[in-house]
């Protein structure tokens, strides 16, 4: 994938903020007792579509929540839509990910505790 142009990068963040308020606010309606956040928004060049990568925490249905917000997704996109009409011409079709980063990074610390708990090899 290409570099994103600054356009890209600042609708991104743009809907990458307004977003995590709406999670904020009303995400417990859509994953109860989970706490969401949106870690990375990439915007396509046309700016029509939005790939949001979401983590949860406090939460051990992590997949199910994922799926319970991409049914909702309609809903989602027209609130978004209210909060950013005066910044876009259009609301891009969004798509939810999990962003998986936190248990690959927990993954990689329980590895390398292993590894530093072996006894080392004498040359």
């Amino acid at each position: 994938m290409g570099t994103e142009s600054k356009r890209q990068q600042r609708f991104a963040g743009v809907i990458q903020q307004d977003l995590a308020e709406l999670f904020q606010r009303e995400g417990n309606s859509w994953a109860p007792g989970a706490f969401i956040t949106v870690t990375r928004v990439r915007v396509t060049p046309d700016l029509a579509i939005a790939r949001v990568y979401l983590s949860f925490l406090n939460t051990k249905t992590a997949k199910d929540d994922l799926s319970s917000i991409q049914a909702k997704t309609t809903e989602i996109r027209y609130k978004l839509g209210t909060r950013i009409k005066n910044q876009a011409r259009i609301v891009p079709q969004l798509e939810f990910f999990l962003d998986d980063t936190n248990e690959y990074v927990e993954h990689m610390d329980k590895l390398f505790e292993e590894i530093s708990k072996e006894p080392r090899q004498p040359d």
